[in-house]
């Protein structure tokens, strides 16, 4: 599985004082509505456990949409954490907008100074984003672990500012 060697952040370690005055905002894709959902879920329950209650959430259509709402988001948040899923089919499609996708969200993040938690599964097929979008049953929690990153990131760059 791809989480092997991941880094063990434990959001309840950092201090509750910095992560819950931090502004976070969460941009999902709506593409492939069972994967999402649990994406989304557990990234408000990453956000909870770092004590925001609410995060603001917009939802845009596609993974390829993520970048420039992230970029619109980064002028008014500490954080962003970008959400989608992509599911390889039989065209070259897929590679654009993976590609897309993630040299948007990266020159977001680069440009504005601000952390982009990368949420954005590339999957060959719709059972590998089952098994990472933190449902029941599911490997892993890619919608917490993208929210995690986000916010441990913002804290330590608050330190620099």
């Amino acid at each position: 599985m791809s989480g092997h060697g991941a880094p063990e952040i434990d959001l309840t370690t950092l201090n509750p004082a910095e992560t819950s005055q931090l502004k976070l905002a969460i941009v999902a894709a709506s593409w492939h509505t069972q994967i999402m959902d649990g994406l989304l879920d557990g990234a408000l329950r990453a956000a909870k456990d770092a004590g925001i209650s609410e995060p603001t959430v917009l939802r845009v259509p596609g993974s390829f949409e993520l970048p420039v709402a992230a970029a619109r988001l980064a002028k008014h948040f500490d954080a962003v954490v970008a959400l989608g899923v992509v599911i390889r089919g039989g065209t070259p499609h897929f590679e654009y907008v993976c590609e897309a996708a993630t040299m948007g969200l990266t020159d977001v993040s680069v440009n504005t100074g601000v952390p982009v938690g990368f949420g954005v599964l590339t999957c060959d097929t719709e059972q590998q984003g089952l098994d990472r979008a933190g449902l029941p049953g599911s490997k892993e929690d890619k919608g917490h672990e993208a929210v995690t990153a986000a916010l441990a990131t913002a804290v330590t760059l608050k330190q620099y500012s």
